[in-house]
């Protein structure tokens, strides 16, 4: 079986500041599906590195964009994939991360042939809600939070997308409109301007796993799985006084399920006790497999080295990453 979006790009390699692009991460999602940055995974001038790397919408501000992801790098977490790289300034805005074999979560569903089952929800809900709370802990919002933000890779989800809400328009400027913003997942008192604040994130993840379980952000109370009714139905209440605590989300969906084992030095998470074998359907792990496969197979025309002097020539790209500096 081949996955949508996992082999290598079709024509001419195209340049993001020192890496050529082997494939677009989001190949196989429904045009109809907002994703808040563009997103490829590319390979460094000297072939030895793999990176996702992501750009701003023509429609969001870079200079906002590059915000995010210079604070996105200072996250912490298991189930966090942050910026490890930007674009030095003056450069066109993007930020790099490691590579790591991940679905899109839309098209984990187009690959699974409809939405996931209850135990992958779950294990999801308490992976993700961990991580909210750690990023919460830092004084630190996702704001950006939908189905697309999330990859599902073979161990556990993956965060992404940061602060695509602030990317995209400021605080105070109505963001139901925006392009790449998911209407069905932005909270109330966002979409309006407002500025925001954790219990947004708990909506934000509310409607991540209402589409994870049943194919959209705002479905019947009866679409959902009985096990996941009352703590996303929680989650979506307009009234962010009304929402869960993010600790009381893990404890209800963890219920009798025993801790995970220790792995090294690092205190076992409750989501490990839920992404133990058989977490993933057997056909997203075989998509996965497929990916890793096919961009470590890809061949891309990388850029030509120069030895007609020790240095570049004016103007041309660099054949290594250059670090960013903040001012």
């Amino acid at each position: 079986m081949r996955a949508p979006g996992a082999g290598p790009r079709a024509g001419g390699a195209r340049q993001i500041g020192s890496y050529t692009v082997v494939t677009r991460l989001d190949s196989g999602i429904s045009a109809h599906t907002p994703v808040p940055e563009h997103r490829y995974v590319a390979r460094s001038a000297d072939g030895d590195r793999t990176v996702l790397i992501s750009g701003p919408l023509e429609t969001a501000d870079p200079q906002r964009f590059m915000t995010e992801a210079e604070t996105s790098r200072y996250l912490l977490g298991p189930w966090v994939l942050p910026a490890a790289e930007l674009a030095a300034p003056g450069e066109q805005a993007w930020h790099a991360r490691p590579y790591v074999p991940a679905l899109p979560l839309p098209l984990a569903l187009a690959v699974n042939g409809g939405p996931l089952p209850e135990r992958t929800v779950r294990a999801l809900a308490v992976a993700m809600a961990e991580n909210l709370a750690v990023m919460h802990g830092q004084n630190l919002t996702h704001a950006g939070l939908c189905p697309a933000a999330v990859l599902i890779a073979a161990d556990g989800p993956r965060l992404t997308c940061f602060g695509a809400v602030r990317a995209a328009a400021p605080d105070g400027v109505p963001r139901q409109q925006v392009a790449g913003l998911d209407p069905g997942s932005l909270p109330p008192e966002q979409a309006t301007g407002g500025q925001p604040r954790p219990l947004g994130d708990v909506y934000a993840l509310g409607a991540t796993l209402a589409y994870a379980a049943t194919g959209h952000t705002m479905p019947e109370r009866d679409e959902l799985p009985p096990g996941l009714r009352s703590v996303v139905g929680r989650c979506l209440s307009r009234d962010p006084t009304r929402r869960p605590q993010l600790v009381d989300i893990i404890d209800g969906l963890t219920e009798g399920v025993p801790a995970g084992a220790p792995a090294g030095f690092t205190a076992p998470t409750r989501a490990d006790a839920l992404l133990g074998p058989g977490w993933l359907p057997a056909r997203l792990v075989a998509a996965i497999v497929h990916q890793s496969a096919s961009v470590l197979a890809a061949e891309v025309r990388l850029p030509q080295r120069t030895h007609a002097s020790p240095g570049p020539p004016a103007g041309a790209p660099s054949t290594g990453p250059v670090p960013h500096r903040t001012p």
